[in-house]
C-alpha cells in the first residue's frame, strides 16, 4: 500500500513551531509520512501566522504554493490566521478545510471524517470555550539542537495594535507536571537547548489558584526545570517587562542552567506611545528593569521586540526607541514597521495621524542601524574571552568551520567536523566576521 505524505509549513513564533511539531508526530503515529514542505505530498497542512498584515499574505501566498505542487492533495488552513478569518482561508481555491486554534491539534483525529466529508469545512470555534492545549509529549525535532517546548497558550493583555489575544484566546497554562515531564524527555533525548516559550510566557501560573492566591509562576517552573539532572540549558523567549521580577532576576543570575540572554517585548521607548499601545509600562520601568538586570547579570544580552511607525508617533517619539536601543545596549533588535491591523482599536485611528509607509521604513531602517553598532560593540568587546558554546550546524559561510551559539546568544564560528552538531565546545573569541564571533578551541 503507498505511504500517505504530509507536507506541514510552518509560519510565525515558536508556539506555532512546537505545535506544528505535535501535529507532525501525532499523524506519523496515524500512518502520514511527514516530508518536507516543498515536496509533493497527499495532504498539506499550512499552520498560519496573524500578527501583522503582511503575515497574512505570507500565509496565503503559502496556501497557494502547496495547491500547486499537488492540486489534488488535501489542504489545511489552520493557526491563527484561520481562527481570524475563516472565511478569506476558505475562499482560496483549492482549500479543503480551515481549522482553528481550538481544533488544531486534534486534526489526526478529525482527518478520517473529513475525508469522508462528515464534517463542516469550516471549524472554527469559540476560543473562550475551549483551545488546543498540548497533551502528549514531543519526542524532539529532527536536525535540530535545541527545541521549543509551549509552556502557555494565550493573551489577557490586548494590546491596541495586536488581534492575538484573540486568534490565540485567554491565558492559560499547562500544568507543570506535563512540562517538567517534556523537558526532561528532551533533555535525555540529547537536545542541549530548551527554549521556555508562550504567547504571553510571564503570565505563566496566573491561572493556578489556591484560596484564591496564586500559587505557582513562571519562575517556579523554571527553578523546578533546573532540577533536571542532564546537561542542557534553558532559554526564555519573549518577556513582556512588567513580568521582570526581583525573583526572575535572581533565578537568571543565580542558576547555571539558565542562559545569561532575554528578549523583551518593548515595542516602543516613548511612554506616550506605549501608554496608547496599552502596554502594562512605561519607558521609566524598563530602564529600571533592566539596570537591575544588568547589576546581576553584567554580561547580560538583550534582544527586543521594537515597533516603528505606531499612529500618531512623531519624531521625537522615535527617536526615544534609538536612545532605548543605545542606552540599554539592545544587541538584537527585532525591528519591525507598524501594520494596520482591522479589528485592532488602533486600526480605527484616522489616517490623517497615521505615519506615512515609506517614513516607517525609514524608521525601521534607522533603528536596525542601532542595533547593529551596539552589536559590533558587544562582539568586540568578548575578543580574547572564553565560552562554552553549542555546535548547531547549518551553514556557515567559511569552510572548515560550523555554526555554534554561546549561551548569551552570540552565535560563533567553530572549526569542528560536520556532524558535530549538539556538541559542547570551550572556545576563545579570536575575531569578528559580519554578526558572528570567530573562535579556536580553547586548551
Amino acid at each position: 500500500m503507498q505511504v500517505k505524505r504530509v507536507g506541514i509549513t510552518t509560519l510565525g513564533c515558536k508556539v506555532n513551531r512546537f505545535e506544528s511539531e505535535l501535529i507532525a508526530e501525532s499523524l506519523d503515529r496515524s500512518g502520514w509520512s511527514v516530508v518536507g514542505e516543498k515536496d509533493e505530498a497527499e495532504l498539506y497542512v499550512i499552520n498560519t501566522c496573524t500578527v501583522t498584515s503582511e503575515a497574512d499574505r505570507q500565509a496565503r501566498q503559502a496556501v497557494r504554493r502547496a495547491i500547486r505542487r499537488n492540486p489534488a492533495a488535501v489542504v489545511i488552513v489552520t493557526g491563527c490566521y484561520a481562527q481570524i478569518s475563516p472565511e478569506s482561508c476558505a475562499s482560496i481555491p483549492g482549500v479543503d478545510h480551515v481549522i482553528g486554534n481550538d481544533r488544531k491539534l486534534d486534526i489526526d483525529r478529525l482527518l478520517p471524517d473529513l475525508g469522508k466529508r462528515h464534517l463542516p469545512r469550516i471549524m472554527v470555534g469559540d476560543l473562550d470555550e475551549h483551545v488546543s492545549l498540548p497533551d502528549r509529549l514531543l519526542s524532539g525535532y529532527e536536525g535540530q539542537t535545541r527545541a521549543f517546548v509551549q509552556v502557555q497558550q494565550g493573551c489577557n493583555q490586548g494590546c491596541t495594535f495586536c488581534i492575538i489575544h484573540r486568534a490565540r484566546g485567554p491565558s492559560r497554562s499547562l500544568q507543570p507536571s506535563l512540562v517538567k515531564r517534556q523537558v526532561e524527555r528532551l533533555a535525555i533525548a540529547g537536545f542541549r537547548e530548551i527554549v521556555i516559550c508562550g504567547v504571553d510566557l510571564g503570565s505563566y501560573g496566573d491561572d493556578f489558584e489556591f484560596d484564591g492566591r496564586k500559587c505557582y509562576s513562571l519562575v517556579d517552573l523554571i527553578r523546578d526545570l533546573c532540577t533536571i539532572d542532564q546537561d542542557f540549558r534553558i532559554r526564555l523567549s519573549s518577556l513582556d517587562p512588567s513580568h521582570i521580577s526581583d525573583e526572575l532576576i535572581g533565578l537568571l543570575a543565580g542558576y547555571p542552567k539558565m542562559c545569561p540572554h532575554l528578549h523583551l517585548s518593548l515595542q516602543s521607548g516613548s511612554t506616550l506611545i506605549l501608554k496608547r499601545m496599552k502596554r502594562r509600562y512605561d519607558a521609566s520601568f524598563v530602564y529600571e528593569k533592566v539596570a537591575r538586570l544588568r547589576e546581576k547579570l553584567p554580561k547580560l544580552v538583550l534582544s527586543a521586540d521594537l515597533m516603528v511607525g505606531f499612529p500618531t508617533e512623531s519624531e521625537g517619539q522615535f527617536e526615544d526607541s534609538v536612545a532605548m536601543v543605545y542606552d540599554l545596549q539592545i544587541a538584537y533588535p527585532h525591528v519591525f514597521p507598524y501594520s494596520e491591523r482591522t479589528g485592532t482599536p488602533a486600526g480605527r485611528i484616522p489616517e490623517t495621524r497615521q505615519v506615512p509607509l515609506a517614513e516607517r521604513k525609514a524608521r525601521a531602517k534607522s533603528l536596525r542601524n542601532a542595533g547593529r553598532a551596539v552589536r559590533r560593540e558587544l562582539l568586540a568587546s568578548r575578543l580574547g574571552t572564553e565560552a562554552r558554546v553549542l555546535v548547531e550546524g547549518g551553514y556557515c559561510p567559511l569552510e572548515g568551520l560550523q555554526k555554534a551559539r554561546a549561551a548569551d546568544y552570540i552565535e560563533t564560528w567553530v572549526p569542528a567536523p560536520a556532524d558535530a552538531a549538539g556538541a559542547w565546545l570551550d572556545v576563545i573569541y579570536e575575531s569578528v566576521r559580519d554578526d558572528a564571533l570567530i573562535g579556536r578551541i580553547a586548551g
